[in-house]
């Protein structure tokens, strides 16, 4: 028996809303990480599978999961040494990659080595996002990579199709 609304796909929207992210700049990661391998990709697509994503339930509990320790480091309500590691981002600190293997784990192995791409080269909103920490404003240890993994299992969820 499920008691209260598992689905919190309008939360997860508004949360990433809040902080800048627009769903269109999610399908945006899809088209680009696809482009060589379906080049006529369109928006409509690309958006309606990120909304796929966006509703499985593994998906919203690592995406709050993620932003809420990202608010926590940048309200320094964390403790140390765990608060400087997020919010210095620090190389060997290798959770955030780890919480988005939950969102990447929905549509298979290929989304890992979609995720790898786009955390590599950082294109899009994921670049503003990291570029953004790295030049001193909020904390986004967390959610540049849960943005790059929801449009990384998008793209594998499309190839699946």
């Amino acid at each position: 028996m499920v008691i209260g609304n598992t689905d919190h796909y309008t939360d997860v929207v508004d949360q990433l809303l809040e902080r800048g992210v627009e769903l269109s700049q999610i399908a945006e990661l899809v088209i680009f990480g696809q482009r060589d391998r379906l080049p006529d990709l369109s928006q409509e697509t690309a958006l309606y599978s990120v909304n796929k994503v966006l509703h499985k339930t593994e998906v919203q509990d690592a995406i709050m999961t993620g932003l809420a320790l990202d608010d926590l480091a940048d309200a320094k309500q964390l403790p140390e040494p765990i608060l400087t590691r997020i919010v210095e981002d620090a190389s060997t600190y290798g959770i955030d990659e780890q919480l988005v293997m939950s969102i990447l784990g929905v549509y298979g192995t290929i989304s890992w080595t979609n995720f790898g791409y786009l955390d590599k080269l950082k294109p899009g909103i994921v670049g503003k996002l990291n570029d953004e920490q790295r030049l001193g404003g909020r904390v986004n240890t967390f959610i540049d990579d849960i943005v790059a993994a929801i449009a990384a299992a998008a793209e594998a969820r499309i190839a699946h199709d």
